[in-house]
């Protein structure tokens, strides 16, 4: 069965593509973007160097610009990821019958409610799967084990989630981003570890 994981280059994403395969579901990295900036390269990489099959989609930049007004009417980012979130997985739907992502149980954003999972699902005839019971330490563990990881603050240079564009607009447009944005520190997937 074909599966579809929102990939960001990340090593939570990373893990549920790795597990999915493992599995034996056909698996296919989907980075979107709205072309605002080309934020998909550091998961095109990390894709190639993983040996997974990726897909750059491409989606209407006014998605990206609600959650804009969003981000800007609240001075801070949740509600306005969270929707870009939805609208992602609103599009994969109508492509695959399995649509996953490396959203882990403490996260608080992009995150799909129980009811929201439920209702796309029955909706859209699809199964969706996330990393909702597995804490940060588990996942940072396993990850270290099987990938090369780099870790720094996130920027546009490492990442392909959603805030690298919705950050580009912003600071084009004269948004301070630095009180919008929380530093937060970035583990991108180099490749497999050695032993792997």
């Amino acid at each position: 069965m074909k599966a579809a994981v929102l990939y960001s280059g990340g090593k939570d994403s990373s893990l549920m593509a790795v597990l999915l395969d493992k599995f034996g579901y056909d698996v296919e990295l989907i980075t979107v973007n709205f072309g605002i900036f080309d934020s998909s390269l550091p998961a095109q990489k990390a894709a190639e160097n993983l040996g997974f099959k990726h897909r750059v989609l491409s989606l209407d930049k006014q998605i990206l610009l609600d959650a804009v007004d969003m981000i800007v009417r609240d001075n801070f980012p949740n509600n306005g990821i969270n929707h870009i979130h939805h609208e992602v997985i609103e599009h994969v739907a109508c492509d695959y019958d399995v649509i996953a992502d490396g959203t882990r149980r403490e996260d608080r954003i992009p995150k799909l409610t129980m009811s929201e999972i439920q209702s796309l699902e029955d909706r859209m005839n699809v199964q969706y799967l996330n990393l909702s019971g597995i804490g940060y330490k588990t996942v940072n563990d396993i990850s270290s084990e099987i990938f090369e990881l780099e870790k720094r603050e996130s920027d546009i240079h490492n990442s392909s989630d959603y805030e690298m564009e919705v950050r580009t607009y912003l600071k084009e447009h004269g948004h301070d981003i630095e009180n919008i944005f929380p530093q937060h520190i970035q583990s991108k997937v180099i490749g497999w570890r050695k032993n792997e």
